[in-house]
């Protein structure tokens, strides 16, 4: 089907008219009501000017040079009206850059309309993923309410903040100066474009943008200009923040957790409904109306590893999968609130098999995770390790340290800071001239509670479990962040 505008643009009509007086959080909570993490969900009130941080551990691996970007909320609470969701805050860029054996911190806001509006009034009144807005709101398209805030694109010297229901938002790499939303093509302007492209094995790029049962499917070149983008309708018209990809398919899962009524927030959308379990449908990339539906036992999930495709056709990938999505509704609520139980369980690192008889297995790790993430030299090919967060409990709702999984051996090799950090998503980074698996650093930042103050970390992969080799400590805290992407 050829895309237009108007197949994937009528959800704005639905932001616009669906507009309601939310239940506003307090615009500030008393410090001695305050949970111990709730510096993750603090407000930043204005841009990081490039600092440099301490070395407080170890020393900086040879060979290690380049940038590290991160994208995640930054800012929730103003006196006129705040976010009730840890997904709605405004988008923060950072960048943490490796040279010379020492970093250098940044960060800069999205400067999007969305955040023009809101400082003016000093309220925050768009509506997004869990918050409802109000009348004031001014939303004539996407990206009137495009918060730009969950993850990262490099595109040479732009880097594209990346949101799940509007255009990627071009950042300078150098400054982070925001420059303008990008138009892939000028009749799909403002079309969702969501925070998880996959790298292809040939260079390109493909990522998906959903509304109801459809979804657009981007073909990009490396540098981000189009090379195809086409409309498929999928089997059910699930909540769909991630997909992955083998080198000639498209894997979209689709969780039941499915569309029900328009309505704002978005997540009211949607009616999670266990009994309908969960389908995984794969497309052709070279033709993308030739497709396979694959039934699974019912789980959610936000997250995907990356996928391959072994010789006899074979398809695996993993996933940090929930029971249910207590947290999504409920528990970033209470991340906001910064007091109270997080409710939901933590997601469970699991592998899926789909076979060519169209069986589909899901087997379980056994160890909490989320942000899966895969070494990049091996994208579409079989891989055995897979990096993640880890040490969420039930009283402490947050990750404290770094693991990788390996799946041959089926061992978790992981680090624990213990209660006095909050532990972010890792990239992985290969060591100069390298090829194997391990033969790589995991690079990844984290909020110090007990100094109150970002710091980054660098981990051999080959012996995570002996904690960072480097930390480097800034002179501020940061709230949490989403996603990253690394540039060399």
């Amino acid at each position: 089907m050829i895309p237009s505008r108007r197949h994937v643009l009528m959800g704005a009509a639905a932001l616009s008219a669906a507009v309601a007086t939310p239940e506003m959080v307090r615009a500030a909570i008393a410090r001695d009501v305050a949970a111990p993490w709730a510096v993750a969900t603090a407000d930043l009130e204005a841009d990081v000017a490039p600092r440099t941080m301490r070395l407080v551990h170890g020393r900086a691996p040879a060979g290690l040079e380049g940038t590290l970007f991160r994208n995640g909320p930054g800012k929730f609470r103003r006196p006129g009206g705040s976010a009730t969701h840890w997904f709605d805050g405004d988008g923060l860029m950072r960048s943490f850059t490796l040279s010379d054996g020492g970093v250098t911190l940044a960060a800069r806001f999205a400067d999007t309309p969305k955040r023009r509006w809101e400082s003016e009034i000093d309220a925050v009144v768009t509506p997004g993923f869990g918050t409802a807005g109000d009348s004031r709101a001014r939303v004539g398209s996407n990206d009137d309410a495009n918060a730009a805030n969950t993850a990262v694109m490099v595109t040479g010297a732009k880097v594209w903040a990346l949101w799940e229901g509007g255009a990627p938002l071009a950042m300078d790499a150098a400054t982070l100066a925001t420059e303008s939303f990008v138009t892939l093509r000028p009749d799909l302007k403002s079309m969702p474009f969501q925070a998880h492209p996959r790298f292809a094995p040939d260079g390109t790029i493909w990522n998906v943008g959903t509304n109801g049962a459809q979804a657009i499917v981007w073909h990009l070149n490396r540098d981000g200009s189009l090379i195809d983008a086409q409309v498929v309708t999928l089997p059910r018209a699930s909540y769909l923040h991630d997909f992955t990809a083998t080198e000639r398919s498209l894997i979209f899962v689709l969780q039941p957790w499915v569309f029900d009524h328009r309505g704002m927030p978005f997540l009211t959308q949607f009616a999670w409904k266990p009994e309908l379990g969960t389908q995984v449908l794969v497309v052709d990339k070279a033709d993308l109306t030739s497709t396979r539906i694959y039934e699974l036992e019912t789980f959610s999930f936000f997250h995907l590893g990356d996928g391959w495709e072994e010789a006899d056709g074979t398809i695996r990938f993993d996933v940090a999968a929930s029971k249910d999505v207590a947290f999504a509704v409920e528990g970033a609520r209470v991340l906001v609130e910064q007091r109270g139980t997080v409710p939901g369980e933590h997601a469970v690192l699991k592998l899926v098999t789909l076979h060519t008889d169209g069986r589909a297995e899901l087997v379980s790790s056994g160890v909490t995770a989320e942000f899966p993430k895969a070494d990049p030299r091996r994208t579409g090919l079989a891989r055995r390790l897979t990096a993640h967060v880890a040490g969420e409990r039930p009283d402490l709702p947050l990750p404290t340290g770094l693991a990788t999984w390996d799946w041959e051996e089926g061992r978790s090799y992981r680090f624990l800071f213990g209660d006095t950090q909050i532990m972010e998503e890792a990239v992985f980074v290969p060591k100069p001239g390298a090829t194997a698996e391990r033969d790589a650093w995991l690079v990844a930042p984290s909020i110090n509670l007990a100094e109150g103050v970002t710091e980054l970390h660098v981990f051999d992969a080959a012996s995570v479990e002996g904690g960072p080799v480097a930390t480097w400590r800034a002179d501020v805290a940061l709230p949490a962040g989403f996603h990253g992407a690394w540039r060399g």
